[in-house]
């Protein structure tokens, strides 16, 4: 907006002012509300409060999402000409700002003051709470919205259904679904995506099938739902009835949703169809949040060279973006790539705290020890940022990893901040791979003082006691174990998610798996594979051959027979593990890899294992 330079400044009444100020915020401009900011201060109209000009200004603020601004600006108006619209916009502007606990804490000043609360307050507060999983909160916004007189409102109890879902509370919201005189399309969905995430999609299917009118939320919350848990059929079959059948368009929103459910679910088949949906709807151009979520699935599904190549297609890339990228390559143990690549970043954006995590982390799973040390050392001088607990973290991973444990054990002691479960779960973790066992009891017991249930940290100081020749104490502490997550294996074929535990006989195909287990352990064997059975605790007086054995039919090993089966001969296989690849699983596929002409990638629950031609991505650091 330009006043012309040779005009006093107009003279425009505050009841205009408030007008324009009403229209622009219709569509909020961050830099047209400073300029009318600037006129408002030049004309003398900031000082009357009576004129309620500084009042309108603060809810186009909020509106643009100018958290300092708006809350400068409410702190300058008086209690007594701010009311209950003024306290909501700023409450509303925190909240949709990530600033939750700030806005919490002023809904709690808003009530010491008196202010009266209204329907949109109250829906405010529930969304905030069901933002932050606050359920005290929560809970007594529910009594008040019910005391006040609002549980009549549709907006309302949408709010306390989403908040008591958000939370895992699904009777609640039910109870809240049930009372309501009148349901929205909206509250159908609400508690649809209640259903489909705490109680599974078959029960969220018959909510689904109930509903009088369905609209593209609706859809996408089914299909994500089916998608995240990997019945890949149902989801892409409902996929098709919503685009072809009812026409639905998928704008940003839904596809960044669905590739965030591919991404999780390791359908890259899917994952691509909507990659050139995307390109045929947006064509070059791209929207941004859609390009950074083609780079996170193809990452976390296993291809990071077209995760890079999307990338590098992106017309416009923000920190989030190269954080995406930087992510997966730290992942695939791709951390030379992604040093090389950080230069082009700063030349571009300004790196923040996730940016750093991600180059520690890359650094740490490629045993980039000098590079890592580099960065971390020059995060505050260089780079204007306080290390955080999750630098700390990557840190002392990356010192364990190459057995600099002593040193990560120094710099954990000189932390600003104590040290929480993941730092120090990281240096019992390289403990046990490097044999340091006193070290690692003294760790482990700090563990437990954290979280005296810690089953994974057990489980680690068992295998250590076992390989140092202490079956005795590996043992006892395996028994007084009330519970240990199950290793789980899957793998895509044929456009359907087959998964497999230790052992597993319960395939339709698991006499073909076993007869091609026996025939690939025999090829292992003269390929030079020799089982690790050190790596695992066994109970008991077991002989060497049973020991083998187990080893043999260990999740990994199943779903890579299958996988042989299952496609042509050299097509590329992934495999999604839930827990840490084992040491003989990962030798073993190292050399199936080369033996059978396959690039073999396994996504366990800390990284990718890119296995090609006998070698793999993390060069044994994992």
């Amino acid at each position: 907006m330009k006043w012309p330079t040779y005009h006093p400044l107009p003279s425009l009444t505050p009841q205009h002012f408030r007008s324009l100020l009403r229209a622009h915020a219709r569509q909020p401009s961050f830099t047209t509300g400073k300029v009318f900011h600037a006129v408002i201060l030049t004309t003398g109209l900031s000082a009357d409060p009576n004129t309620f000009v500084l009042n309108t200004l603060l809810h186009l603020y909020g509106k643009c999402g100018a958290t300092l601004y708006a809350r400068k600006l409410f702190d300058q108006i008086p209690h007594s000409h701010k009311d209950t619209a003024d306290w909501t916009s700023l409450i509303t502007c925190l909240a949709h700002n990530a600033v939750s606990h700030d806005a919490l804490s002023l809904y709690t000043e808003m009530r010491k003051e008196n202010v009266e609360i209204d329907e949109v307050t109250m829906t405010c507060l529930l969304s905030l709470c069901a933002q932050l999983r606050d359920l005290r909160v929560g809970v007594e916004g529910h009594a008040c919205m019910v005391k006040m007189g609002f549980g009549f409102s549709v907006k309302t109890c949408n709010a306390v259904m989403d908040m008591y879902g958000k939370c895992g509370l699904v009777d609640e919201a039910r109870q809240v679904f049930s009372e309501m005189e009148v349901r929205s399309v909206v509250s159908w969905t609400v508690l649809l995506d209640c259903v489909v995430k705490w109680e599974g999609v078959e029960k969220g299917r018959l909510v689904f099938d109930e509903m009088p009118e369905r609209n593209k939320v609706t859809w996408t919350v089914m299909v994500v739902g089916y998608v995240e848990r990997r019945f890949m059929r149902e989801g892409f079959l409902l996929l098709s009835e919503m685009v072809f059948g009812l026409g639905f368009g998928l704008n940003y929103v839904t596809l960044c949703s669905l590739l965030s459910a591919c991404a999780q679910s390791g359908d890259l088949m899917m994952g691509r169809w909507i990659h050139v949906y995307a390109l045929k709807a947006m064509g070059k151009e791209i929207d941004i949040m859609v390009g950074t979520a083609l780079v996170d699935m193809y990452a976390k599904c296993g291809t990071i060279k077209t995760a890079l190549k999307a990338f590098k297609y992106m017309p416009l890339r923000n920190v989030v973006a190269w954080n995406a990228m930087f992510s997966g390559l730290a992942m695939h143990g791709q951390g030379k790539v992604l040093l090389d690549m950080f230069p082009k970043m700063i030349a571009e954006v300004k790196p923040d705290d996730l940016t750093f995590i991600a180059v520690l982390s890359g650094c740490s799973h490629s045993g980039l020890v000098d590079q890592g040390r580099h960065y971390f050392n020059n995060l505050e001088s260089v780079y204007g940022l306080t290390p955080k607990i999750e630098h700390y973290a990557c840190m002392v991973d990356l010192l364990g990893r190459v057995g600099r444990l002593e040193e990560a054990e120094i710099l954990i002691r000189k932390m600003p901040i104590p040290p929480n479960e993941v730092v120090l779960g990281s240096l019992l973790g390289s403990c046990s791979v490097h044999g340091k066992l006193q070290l690692g009891e003294r760790v482990m017991q700090e563990l437990i003082q954290m979280d005296p249930h810690n089953t994974e940290c057990n489980i680690l100081l068992s295998n250590m006691y076992a390989i140092a020749g202490n079956g005795d104490r590996a043992n006892s502490l395996r028994r007084v174990l009330t519970r240990k997550v199950p290793g789980m294996s899957s793998i895509h074929v044929g456009g359907q998610v087959h998964q497999f535990s230790s052992g597993e006989r319960s395939h339709p195909r698991s006499g073909e798996i076993y007869v091609n287990l026996d025939e690939m352990i025999r090829r292992l064997r003269l390929g030079g594979y020799i089982p690790d059975t050190a790596s695992q605790v066994f109970f008991g007086e077991i002989e060497m051959e049973e020991k083998e054995q187990a080893l043999f039919v260990h999740s990994e090993k199943l779903a890579l027979c299958f996988g042989l089966i299952g496609t042509r001969p050299g097509a590329p296989l992934y495999i999604f593990k839930n827990l840490r690849i084992c040491r003989d699983c990962h030798s073993a596929i190292k050399i199936a890899s080369g033996i059978y002409n396959r690039e073999i990638v396994v996504r366990d629950r800390n990284r990718f294992h890119c296995f090609k031609q006998g070698l793999c991505s993390c060069s044994d650091f994992w």
